[in-house]
């Protein structure tokens, strides 16, 4: 059975049936809509139009959507709501109420017929639009945050990434787009290199709903979700009764825990227990772990320093977007919504003070041609269709948003550097070594010395330890002599 596509990797230029959509309303406000002609549920049944979404600013038939280019306007569309509840719409006669024949003909979608206001903008999903509008079951992992993760743990296509605490999905997806290079059924290679992402969650519903999220939007090839728990199993896939588990083969980590030194002992190069290693033995293994308090991320850089992880470095992400607008400051504005009606400079500021000294001069002088009001602009600037060419005008300016849609945490990186055996280095002297040239006295690194110094200490203390260790000989031929006193004085 050949892998469907899913629309948040290869959504194609329009909107398909049974393919996921993002309805947007408005700014950081979308739908999440998989189309479909027929209703999928009893609570989507009674349009005369087929399956129809509600929304604030209408009803759209997904008729009307599917087959329409990405980033098309669709106008809302008149339903009948009238007949939701209902079998049929109307009532049976009596000739089909005696009768015992079924009616098997499917009822034929009404054409949708365009309402005269509302619209929204159907796009392709994104983790980006995933994200603000996903259900939320746990802490979400926001845009700011996952987008530097997968930077900084080197996730790109053909990558094989672990995450540990599924949530709510939100990196996952990102995830999934990250690493993604072909669809491993469709894709005729002869490696093995895909990328996938293997998503491990304790809680079992949060697993389940996470599975079928990956069944619905068609990524499930690139995604493979595990019900285990990451401190006490690992990270080994389940595999076949009687077979032993198999490795990821992992190359980059993320873990969402709240105890994420729980699981480290897991991710190392050899096991303990015999079973194989969850990652790649070919290449460095880049992780990042995820804690909202700092005293988690100084116990985890503890234990990833007890199990050789190198390059520690703590993050804190704040992010703060900017607002690109445009400033209207002016007495020619009055009136008009959203500006400012005071003087912009200070001539300005004088020409108004003149022009009202003079209208009360005018005024008490019993002239009737008196010059135009700033209330009398004010309301002709609000009946005409003046503010049409404010887009041209005003002063561009930026403004920070007061709300920041993130969570304050702390990412933990480290790097795990692959295994280099004798053997590697022999190989790669044969391979490279006409090409490069290897200076044998170059002066060791402070570095390097300081470990070299540390591995001497450390076998000195294990040889003393040793030798305390063994038990006191006993001279078994002169049991009990006594000590001799000599004399040394002169």
């Amino acid at each position: 059975m050949a892998t469907a596509t899913s629309s948040f990797l290869t959504p194609g230029p329009v909107a398909q049936e049974n393919h996921l959509a993002s309805l947007h309303l408005r700014r950081d406000a979308a739908l999440p809509v998989i189309l479909s002609t027929k209703a999928a549920a009893a609570e989507d049944e009674g349009y005369a139009e087929g399956m129809v979404t509600n929304t604030r600013f209408g009803s759209f038939p997904h008729s009307t959507i599917i087959g329409s280019p990405w980033g098309s306007q669709i106008r809302a569309s008149k339903v009948d709501t009238g007949s939701r509840g209902r079998s049929n719409g109307k009532k049976r006669k009596a000739n089909d109420i005696n009768s015992d024949t079924p009616d098997s003909s499917e009822p034929v979608a009404k054409q949708a017929e365009m309402a005269e206001s509302g619209f929204l903008h159907v796009l392709p999903p994104t983790p980006e639009s995933w994200t603000y509008s996903l259900p939320h079951r746990t802490q979400v992992v926001y845009t700011p945050d996952y987008s530097y993760i997968l930077h900084r743990i080197r996730a790109r296509p053909g990558t094989r990434l672990i995450e540990a605490g599924s949530g709510s999905g939100s990196f996952t997806h990102a995830a999934a787009r990250a690493v993604f290079n072909g669809y491993p059924d469709m894709t005729p290679r002869s490696d093995d290199h895909f990328g996938r992402v293997f998503s491990y969650e304790f809680h079992k519903e949060r697993h389940q709903k996470v599975a079928a999220e990956m069944e619905s939007h068609n990524l499930s090839a690139i995604v493979t979700c595990t019900h285990a728990d990451a401190y006490k199993d690992g990270f080994l896939l389940p595999s076949a009764p009687e077979q032993p588990p198999k490795s990821p083969m992992a190359n980059a980590i993320f873990l969402d825990l709240p105890a994420p030194w729980s699981a480290i002992p897991h991710l190392t190069r050899e096991s303990t227990d015999g079973r194989p290693s969850a990652l790649d033995p070919e290449s460095p293994v880049h992780i990042c772990t995820f804690s909202p308090c700092i005293e988690q991320a100084q116990k985890t850089v503890s234990h990833l320093r007890k199990h050789s992880w190198l390059d520690i470095q703590m993050v804190e992400v704040s992010h703060k977007r900017l607002n690109i607008l445009r400033s209207y400051t002016s007495l020619d504005y009055s009136g008009m919504r959203g500006v400012n009606p005071f003087p912009d400079n200070v001539d300005e500021a004088l020409k108004h003070l003149k022009s009202v000294d003079q209208r009360a001069r005018d005024f008490h002088s019993g002239s009737t041609n008196l010059p135009p009001s700033v209330k009398a602009k004010r309301i002709e600037n609000a009946q005409t269709e003046a503010h049409k060419t404010m887009y041209k005008e005003g002063l561009v300016v930026h403004r920070t948003e007061p709300d920041l849609k993130t969570h304050t945490s702390y990412l933990v990186f480290a790097v795990l550097p692959r295994s280099w055996t004798h053997d590697d280095e022999q190989s790669a002297a044969a391979r490279w070594g006409g090409r490069v040239k290897v200076e044998a006295d170059v002066p060791k690194s402070q570095r390097q010395l300081k470990k070299e110094a540390k591995g001497r200490k450390k076998l000195r203390d294990n040889e003393r330890r040793q030798r305390d260790e063994e038990p006191e000989q006993i001279d078994v031929d002169h049991p009990g002599d006594e000590p001799v006193a000599v004399d040394v004085s002169t």
